[in-house]
């Protein structure tokens, strides 16, 4: 456990299941105060918040759409009426489409880029607001993805969405830094999250996405809230305007594990 953590106040968007789940329970138990919004999964949220309790932090969960002003407002005024304030934010909702390109839609591009990229800029945007308005040290940590830097083909607005996260991030961490102010982002690489459930449910698909990874495994929500956890806490206190790469080596160009090329 980190103990500067303890008592503080975290907002997870999109925490009621997936690495948003594993980071406000993680949160949970580091004492933490949890604003834990969700979409359309009550009873993941309220899952949730009973085991961020069990584990000594307090919960509240919020309904919101975080692709709004509205919803990200509703998200602050939860952690400051049920909480005292804000320390760090978490943006971590997020989505995908697959489909070529040339057959993609606007309706189904609009839908990804709404809630990866600006409900990034949004949540970002609210709680700078707070933090600078009361002068307050604050941290950020964004969801990117091993897709801000690997492209992936059939997946075009997912990637463009995180191609945009990290230049984002790495801007308001320059712009903010000088005000006590820290933002970070996580890129994952293969999860074993529920929206990756069906593909790895494929033992052919499974066997072929792990032999991408140097480490020949799937990685865990947990060992991603782990890193959530570190960049929230002092510990990380001299990092600002990365992405915290953990993709068991995804992103180390597999293909040329044997020295070939």
């Amino acid at each position: 456990m980190y103990s500067d953590l303890n008592g503080k106040v975290a907002v997870v968007t999109g925490g009621s299941k997936g690495i948003g789940n594993a980071i406000a329970k993680r949160f949970g138990g580091e004492h933490m105060s949890v604003v834990i919004n969700y979409h359309t999964d009550e009873v993941g949220a309220q899952k949730a918040a009973k085991v961020v309790e069990d584990e000594g932090g307090r919960a509240a969960i919020v309904q919101a759409d975080i692709s709004t002003e509205e919803g990200n407002k509703k998200l602050l005024d939860t952690a400051i009426h049920e909480f005292g304030g804000l320390d760090v934010w978490v943006n971590n909702a997020g989505m995908e489409i697959k489909s070529p390109t040339h057959k993609v839609s606007l309706e189904d591009w609009d839908k990804v880029i709404a809630v990866d990229q600006r409900g990034v800029f949004l949540g970002s945007k609210t709680a700078l607001d707070y933090f600078v308005s009361n002068d307050k040290k604050g941290n950020i940590i964004n969801m990117s993805s091993v897709h801000e830097q690997i492209p992936w083909p059939t997946f075009a607005s997912y990637a463009a969405a995180k191609g945009g996260v990290k230049l984002f991030t790495k801007t308001i961490a320059m712009e903010y830094a000088n005000q006590n102010v820290r933002v970070n982002a996580i890129g994952p690489g293969a999860i074993n999250t529920p929206i990756n459930a069906e593909k790895f449910a494929d033992k052919k698909q499974y066997d072929k996405t792990v032999s991408m990874i140097p480490m020949d495994r799937i990685g865990t929500p947990e060992e991603v809230a782990a890193g959530a956890a570190w960049l929230a806490s002092d510990e990380s206190s001299y990092v600002t305007g990365i992405t915290l790469f953990i993709d068991g080596g995804m992103t180390l160009y597999p293909a040329f594990k044997d020295g070939e090329g």
